[in-house]
């Protein structure tokens, strides 16, 4: 059984930047991922940085967070995280991240939704994939273990203190334990409840779940404007400052608002400038190849869809996991970025803020568990070899339950939460029944068996989703 000072569940930007920041406090950190390195490369463009880098402070910056997400905004939160986006971004600059250019050499920042102030800057649509890649370059310098195709499946706790967390070894089936002093959840959020779970399995929040705490924020979750009708490709927001237009169906011009009023529109970038078409090539080929419309000739229908969510384990300032009110926390437990509920998003949630939150989030987790558990004492294996035995039988009986299949199970789920906005108890007692259903693997083998990893992640979804109708 291996120890470790720091294990970091995640791939993204908030893990990446938690393993470095781990790494400087003089711990020994080792990052669980699912995928590999690379992976995350790949994700779906989204929104890019939001920055007040043209602006004598961050005040703008923090009033828009507050009136985008209403009451539900920790005013100090919003705050602190925008007050420390232009030296975030200074960071990632300084690490080789390549931001588009005004005239004046300075970043190019550029108007978005919700912005009282040209704020938005970042890379076009690559911008989610640069920052990783950064990210990820810096974790190599520092000769960061990180382990792939690996499926986290339970946190180990002691009187509220983390002594280990559970794992699959994906590629031959394998259950074991890493004792760790302390655990950081940043993995993706749980948009895949709507869809598919390929598009976010909320894995961080299924394993606090699994440990009994309390999620918070999970009545929250974006609607992007700007999701092409009938698949689950969004469009970069920053295009309508580019030379993107919405329009109804009428022809007659439109915002956001009216997307996200359920209004049937479109998007028109057949005036998109060349310096634009540069920098969000990549959105084009996916357009193409999604749906094969073009950009130069065709217009693009679009709905509201849900692109991201932000509620998860309630975090404090240093990333710590809490509860009693925030009053008391987990010893050795941190989340960040889509794992973690920090208070700086509400009802919805400003274009550039999710991968602000990400990075800072990231950092304060990683700083403060490294600095901890580079002078705390493991726990002992007691707790961790119980809790391996309960995981084991858990895993095996899968491969002897007769019942639906997997994807039957996802699609169950999936039409139960897109109609949950009904009534609130019909909604439990359709989880809970499905809750019962056994599900049947095809593939009896457990090398390399991700049917077995899809189950594994349903299971922890339907709790989330349980969670979010509670909160509503």
């Amino acid at each position: 059984m291996e120890s470790w000072d720091v294990v970091i569940v995640g791939s993204g930007p908030a893990a990446l930047r938690a393993a470095i920041a781990s790494s400087e406090a003089g711990a020994n950190p080792l990052i669980l991922d699912s995928l590999g390195v690379g992976a995350g490369q790949g994700s779906a463009p989204s929104a890019g940085f939001a920055a007040s880098i043209t602006e004598v402070d961050s005040t703008a910056h923090r009033d828009d967070t507050i009136s985008a997400g209403g009451d539900a905004v920790d005013k100090t939160v919003a705050s602190r995280i925008c007050g420390e986006a232009v030296g975030a971004l200074a960071e990632l600059e300084r690490w080789g991240l390549v931001l588009r250019r005004s005239s004046d050499g300075l970043p190019q920042t550029t108007s978005a939704p919700g912005h009282s102030q040209p704020r938005l800057t970042g890379c076009g649509d690559s911008t989610n994939s640069s920052v990783t890649k950064i990210l990820e370059e810096q974790v190599i310098k520092r000769k960061i273990t990180r382990r792939s195709d690996i499926l986290p499946l339970s946190l180990v706790l002691d009187n509220q203190q983390i002594r280990g967390v559970t794992i699959l070894r994906i590629g031959d089936g394998e259950v074991f334990g890493i004792q760790t002093k302390s655990v950081i959840l940043a993995t993706e959020g749980h948009q895949g409840l709507w869809s598919n779970i390929a598009n976010g399995s909320g894995l961080g929040n299924c394993l606090a779940i699994g440990a009994g705490i309390s999620l918070r924020g999970m009545e929250h979750f974006a609607n992007h404007s700007m999701t092409v009708t009938g698949t689950d490709l969004h469009i970069p927001i920053e295009l309508i400052s580019s030379g993107g237009t919405i329009c109804k169906v009428t022809g007659e011009e439109a915002d956001i608002t009216t997307v996200i009023s359920g209004e049937p529109c479109i998007l028109d970038m057949r005036n998109l400038n060349s310096n634009a078409k540069i920098w969000f090539s990549q959105t084009i080929r996916r357009l193409e190849s999604r749906t094969g419309l073009n950009v130069e000739t065709d217009v693009i229908p679009i709905s509201a869809g849900i692109s991201a969510t932000t509620g998860g384990s309630p975090v404090d300032e240093n990333g710590r996991v809490t509860f009693e009110e925030g009053s008391m926390w987990y010893t050795g437990l941190y989340a960040a970025g889509r794992s973690a509920n920090t208070g700086l998003h509400g009802e919805s949630i400003l274009p550039g803020n999710i991968l602000l939150e990400d990075i800072i989030s990231g950092s304060a987790a990683g700083t403060h568990a490294g600095a901890w558990a580079s002078t705390a004492q493991f726990g002992g294996f007691d707790p961790l070899t119980t809790e391996l035995s309960a995981v084991e039988e858990k895993i095996s009986n899968l491969f002897v339950n007769s019942g639906i299949s997997v994807s039957e199970f996802s699609s169950k789920l999936s039409r139960i939460v897109t109609n949950m906005n009904g009534n609130a108890q019909k909604t439990l007692s359709e989880l809970s029944d499905l809750k019962a259903v056994d599900v049947q693997l095809t593939d009896t083998s457990r090398i390399m068996n991700t049917e077995l990893v899809a189950a594994l992640k349903l299971e922890g979804l339907i709790s989330l989703a349980e969670s979010i109708v509670d909160s509503k």
